[in-house]
């Protein structure tokens, strides 16, 4: 009996040293790739936006918008491929400018691939010498996957940037990794 179980426990700890052996080559086998992109300025523009003034203190607004981005020249590139456009739709909970929001967005790349992607934001609104608003903010992206060549990315990228709450975005940096399960 005794070695019946000393069998059995030593065929235990062979199959999970299988197991971890083979776990461990597929997280090696995932390639990540280095991401990095300026936007120029005027990729990113509102499309639509509804705004709701909130009532509970002045300034408090809960707003639905769409945001389109064109890509004619400089443009993300990711696996090789560049994204020519993206649709993007938010969800804010601002005061006064300031505050978090969601987005969900749809890229289309040039070989007409889509990629997914989800993401947080958090916007910060001051108000200069002069009585201009400026808008900074910064990003986190999951990416979730995406059609053909697409469908198993993942990843995740962080980004700054600012936006004038009404044509669009400027100055965005964003830079992460990601990879293909």
């Amino acid at each position: 009996m005794t070695i019946r179980i000393g069998l059995i426990a030593q065929g235990m700890a062979l199959l999970m040293g299988a197991w971890f052996t083979v776990g461990s080559g597929e997280a090696l086998a995932q390639q990540k790739h280095k991401y990095l992109f300026k936007a120029p300025p005027g990729t990113t523009k509102f499309t639509q936006t509804h705004i709701l003034d909130v009532g509970d203190v002045p300034g408090h607004q809960m707003r639905v918008a769409e945001l389109q981005s064109k890509y004619p020249g400089e443009a993300p590139v990711f696996n090789g491929l560049k994204v020519v456009e993206s649709r993007t739709i938010l969800f804010s909970d601002y005061t006064d400018g300031s505050g978090n929001a969601i987005y969900y967005s749809v890229a289309t790349l040039e070989n007409g691939d889509k990629m997914f992607q989800r993401g947080t934001i958090m916007a910060h609104t001051t108000v200069g010498a002069d009585g201009g608003r400026r808008t900074s903010f910064t990003s986190v992206v999951s990416l979730s996957g995406g059609t053909g060549k697409f469908k198993t990315i993942r990843g995740t990228l962080r980004g700054t940037g600012f936006s004038d709450m009404k044509t669009g975005t400027s100055g965005t940096v964003t830079e992460g990794e990601y990879w293909f399960e």
